[in-house]
């Protein structure tokens, strides 16, 4: 392979003719590109599979198998590969079939170099843009077709169809759970999934504002409405025209910014903060709230009308804890995702951590789960997470009953230090005190996992042979 610069691209040069190899390869060295060679047609397709490669230049007379050959396997293969063919002189039928087969372009010898050049050069940006598309559309597909909100459980496929119902009608949207649950993550996909999905899609998090700003966040101000505003500013309604402005914990909004959304509302028009002319407005309103806006509307918090208004479609967001199910996937999402990130080889978890997140309550739901996850991928030092990848808190919160001691074995009691007043050999003395320590945390090991030794043994990070052999030494059998 030729010296080029790392990060160029790379350009596999096909053709049994050493000399003609060399004269290609010298042509897109002098463009910076680096380049492979290859002498027939059965080492090409070798080297192309091996290998990534952005173009290939592929003659069409080579032993094993000839060009169109070697083309027909490598669009096989690759639908949106940029293969150039070389044909000898006045040999005009194979390139109009080389083209037929897929071929971005050909050149008969002799070919001019600088127009070799050029067709390269397009043949690259075109394979960059096409590689760019595709990235970008797995990134929304991920984003926004369901990609993220992941579940196979009842209550998720439920969900998915509410939103494949209500994206495509223009209807004010109320999503409820509890926070974590991916509240944001519905908005997105209904937004995704309206008319107005070429439109912007403008969060506000309501309850991130003080109530002092959250007006004029949300309408914007006139230059000199108040102190400070030395210009004119637009708010996230004008921001959102033509797409959709997702309202986040709208139950914490103030009493005043509640009568003039519903008004915004009511009359798809508002004003600026110290302005006079009123704006019309074109968008979709949805709103989520981890509050019960029933209990909020009878204390006086919350208007009733503005609450009639939001709450065309509801669509409540079931808490981790009611959907144990999706938990497998959900970490299997989340490890790829942290591996990505972190540049690791995780590729599971164990056994007992699946247990231990099953009997977990996940007071903050997926958020928390994928934030475990993340944590546990940095600390993993194998393929797998283990139990004592995860925090403390999962095991004590998840296996040890309430009234279970964190610190003492449910089946034996702990022995004290000896205390009749003999100086001991201090050999002896750290001998035994090893002994303590090693017999209470094995104590505190076996009552977090309910005495399940395989998870014991894990989480102490030993052998379940040793577990056994010295659960057999303190008298924990």
């Amino acid at each position: 392979m030729n010296e080029a610069r790392h990060d160029a691209a790379r350009v596999l040069i096909a053709d049994d003719e050493e000399s003609m190899r060399f004269y290609v390869g010298s042509l897109l060295a002098r463009d910076g590109l680096a380049y492979r060679e290859a002498a027939d047609g059965e080492e090409t397709l070798q080297l192309y599979r091996s290998e990534p490669f952005d173009l290939v230049i592929l003659d069409y007379n080579m032993p094993k198998k000839n060009g169109l050959e070697v083309l027909s396997e490598i669009m096989a293969t690759d639908p949106q590969a940029s293969v150039i063919v070389i044909t000898a002189w006045g040999d005009r039928s194979v390139a109009v079939e080389a083209l037929s087969r897929g071929a971005l372009d050909y050149f008969s010898k002799p070919f001019d170099n600088n127009e070799m050049r050029i067709v390269v050069k397009r043949a690259l940006e075109r394979r960059r843009l096409l590689l760019r598309v595709q990235d970008l559309s797995a990134q929304l597909s991920e984003r926004y077709a369901h990609g993220r909100i992941l579940g196979g459980s009842a209550e998720m496929r439920r969900i998915y169809e509410v939103i494949e119902r209500v994206a495509g009608n223009d209807v004010t949207v109320l999503i409820c759970g509890e926070s974590g649950t991916g509240k944001e993550l519905v908005a997105r996909a209904i937004h995704h999934g309206s008319p107005r999905k070429d439109g912007p899609f403008v969060p506000v998090n309501c309850a991130a504002i003080p109530d002092t700003l959250l007006e004029s966040e949300l309408f914007g101000y006139e230059k000199g409405a108040f102190t400070g505003a030395e210009s004119q500013r637009k708010g996230k309604f004008e921001l959102a025209e033509g797409g959709t402005l997702f309202l986040d914990e709208i139950g914490d909004m103030n009493q005043p910014t509640q009568a003039k959304i519903l008004r915004a509302l009511q009359e798809k028009e508002f004003a600026r903060v110290g302005g006079h002319r009123n704006i019309k407005t074109d968008i979709r309103v949805v709103a989520a709230t981890n509050k019960d806006l029933a209990k909020a509307i009878e204390a006086g918090e919350f208007r009733e009308d503005l609450y009639y208004r939001l709450n065309v479609v509801t669509i409540y967001l079931p808490p981790l804890r009611r959907r144990l199910a999706d938990i497998p996937l959900l970490v299997e999402h989340f490890i790829k995702e942290a591996c990505k990130s972190f540049n690791k080889d995780v590729r599971g978890v164990s056994a007992e951590v699946l247990d231990a997140f099953a009997q977990y309550r996940w007071p903050g739901n997926v958020r928390e789960l994928e934030n475990m996850i993340q944590r546990a991928v940095v600390l993993a030092g194998g393929p797998l997470i283990t139990l004592k990848d995860l925090p403390l808190t999962i095991m004590r919160e998840s296996v040890l009953p309430a009234s279970t001691p964190e610190v003492e074995s449910p089946r034996a009691p702990l022995a004290a230090p000896a205390g009749d007043g003999r100086i001991k050999n201090l050999q002896d003395l750290a001998e035994e005190t090893r002994d303590q320590v090693e017999r209470a945390e094995i104590g505190k090991a076996l009552a977090a996992t309910r005495w399940r030794r395989g998870a014991a043994a894990e989480l102490l990070g030993i052998s379940r042979r040793s577990l056994l052999r010295k659960m057999k030494k303190y008298g924990l059998e």
